[in-house]
């Protein structure tokens, strides 16, 4: 007897691959020249081609086979390496070759940064666990140049385009990858509480040698060449460059304990490091090692703001191919009036965060000459960082929620990102110490309030719930009693005039509209999929399909 075929394939979307990511982002696009990096074009396509293709498979792979530590090898020697899955070495080396750890170091033409947040937001759209080495790779560098001896010695290896994985002596590799190792268990965010020691091995002071000890509680990518890291001195907390290697070949005193066992980014390796006599350099003024380390994490930072953008491009297009071909009742998803609000939302939110990122990311181009850039960056970045990546979560929820089922199963991407989505809110400071730290910035940095409010009142008279916004903001700084309670609703409003003043001024006009309407007007509900009536959905949505 002949059964029926039951299995028929149906009403499913097809696999969102083999597309360029870059030539699909038009807000991207428009972005790169708008930021004075037309001339990465190229790079941004012949990486978004790569990003769209077998890359993908890459992050699966590198995220179902996590690294893993060696201890010791078959004989008992201590020799702490992590290993990982070929499939994350694809994607590392996919970064470096498109010079993604390194492109305004190598090349500082103007729109560097602006050119290489294009690139990064492109990979880490992928898969996210490769951005911590190649961010904190990027970011070093400034800090580095602090101290020049060492910048002249290790900068070469740093923006090398050659990815060389092995854990060897530094004058051996064809590139080098550089960590962080800041938190301890005891101090998280407050690092004056650190308590790991370093000793002077003869004279003490910038550039010479010393000897740490101490344990730290997350040390980021512990399979780098080399590592930025704070301990006290008797001049107190200070800044030290602590290689793998020691000078004459052999090992330095960095044990690995363990490997974290992360909610998301579980491609990349976090783990906890016990110091015991480790071989370091100290980088800038003893005892003025939070300044010092905070040339390194004002650009991770920034790359916290790229990758919470990345994220949320991901989560859009994600939902907005699958309601195209998904259909329910009669029509297709992305003809459903309610479905096309959900959709058009969550696309705003993504084309406010895209123009919000790549406008910071000229503030570190033009930061190198102009001071009130310089000031402009210092307060945004934190700005930015706090509310992006208080957004993705809930945006990665929502798009998660068009796919349904299907986006609730470990097959779909979603599962992967919604892990991730809580990661670039806590690192480099959750939101109390971004919070904080704007208002560090607005007291202590004489004009950074005017660099600020000059570039949101850029768009001045052209819409009046931002002319209300932004007066309202002028006075949530005349009450400095309970400035530090209100700091969250503060900084909230920076970021939304922010992002609608650059939305006024470089954007899609519906798109912008929307945006005041929702975020300024104070009718926007607490789910996304609450644009007013009237809102040219289908525009929107067209404008972030991918």
């Amino acid at each position: 007897m002949a059964y029926p075929t039951t299995h028929a394939v149906l009403n499913q979307p097809p696999a969102l691959e083999g597309h360029n990511v870059f030539l699909s982002d038009r807000v991207l696009q428009e972005a790169l020249g708008r930021e004075g990096a037309g001339w990465a074009r190229e790079s941004a396509r012949v990486l978004g081609d790569a990003a769209g293709g077998e890359a993908i498979r890459w992050g699966f792979q590198a995220n179902e086979n996590p690294p893993r530590l060696r201890t010791f090898d078959r004989f008992g020697n201590r020799i702490d390496e992590v290993e990982f899955h070929p499939a994350y070495h694809a994607l590392m080396k996919l970064g470096v070759n498109a010079g993604v750890h390194a492109l305004p170091w190598r090349d500082a033409k103007p729109g560097a940064h602006a050119a290489r947040a294009a690139l990064f937001m492109l990979l880490t759209q992928t898969e996210a666990g490769v951005g911590c080495p190649l961010s904190m790779t990027y970011s070093v560098v400034p800090a580095l140049r602090l101290q020049p001896e060492i910048a002249q010695e290790w900068e070469p290896r740093f923006t090398s385009l050659e990815y060389d994985a092995g854990l060897q002596p530094a004058e051996k590799k064809r590139g080098a990858l550089c960590g962080m190792a800041m938190t301890e268990k005891q101090g998280g965010s407050d690092v004056r509480a650190n308590t790991t020691r370093a000793t002077p091995i003869g004279a003490p002071g910038p550039g010479r040698e010393y000897e740490l000890v101490g344990h730290k509680w997350f040390c980021s990518a512990p399979m780098c060449d080399a590592f930025l890291t704070l301990a006290q001195t008797e001049k107190g907390l200070s800044c030290f460059f602590l290689p793998r290697f020691l000078p004459d070949g052999t090992r330095n005193r960095i044990a690995i304990q363990r490997l974290k066992d992360k909610l998301g980014n579980r491609s990349n390796a976090s783990s906890e490091i016990e110091l015991q006599g480790a071989w370091a350099r100290m980088v800038g003024e003893e005892g003025r090692g939070v300044p010092t380390i905070l040339e390194m994490v004002s650009h991770t930072r920034l790359d916290c703001v790229i990758g919470a953008t990345a994220g949320t491009r991901l989560a859009v297009t994600q939902a907005i191919h699958h309601a195209t071909y998904r259909a329910a009742f009669g029509k297709k998803l992305v003809e459903q009036p309610l479905m096309q609000n959900v959709l058009a939302d969550l696309a705003v939110e993504s084309e406010a965060a895209t123009t919000l990122m790549m406008r910071l990311a000229r503030a570190y181009d033009e930061g190198q000459t102009e001071p009130a850039a310089r000031l402009f960056a210092r307060v945004a970045t934190a700005v930015a960082k706090y509310w992006t990546c208080k957004r993705m979560p809930a945006v990665a929820a929502e798009a998660l929620e068009c796919l349904g089922g299907n986006g609730y199963v470990e097959e779909s991407v979603m599962p992967r990102l919604y892990r991730e989505a809580p990661l670039n809110s806590i690192w480099e400071g959750s939101g109390n110490v971004i919070c904080l730290d704007v208002l560090r910035a607005l007291s202590r940095e004489p004009g950074s309030v005017e660099a600020f409010l000059g570039e949101v009142r850029k768009a001045r008279g052209e819409d009046t719930a931002l002319d209300r916004a932004v007066a309202t903001l002028e006075h949530d700084f005349d009450d400095l009693e309970t400035l530090e309670v209100r700091a969250r609703r503060v900084v909230e409003r920076m970021a939304l005039v922010l992002q609608a003043s650059l939305l006024l001024q470089h954007g899609d006009a519906k798109v912008a509209a929307a945006f005041c309407r929702s975020r300024l007007d104070g009718d926007q509900g607490l789910a996304f999929g609450t644009l007013p009536a009237g809102t040219d959905f289908a525009h929107i949505i067209e404008r972030a399909r991918p």
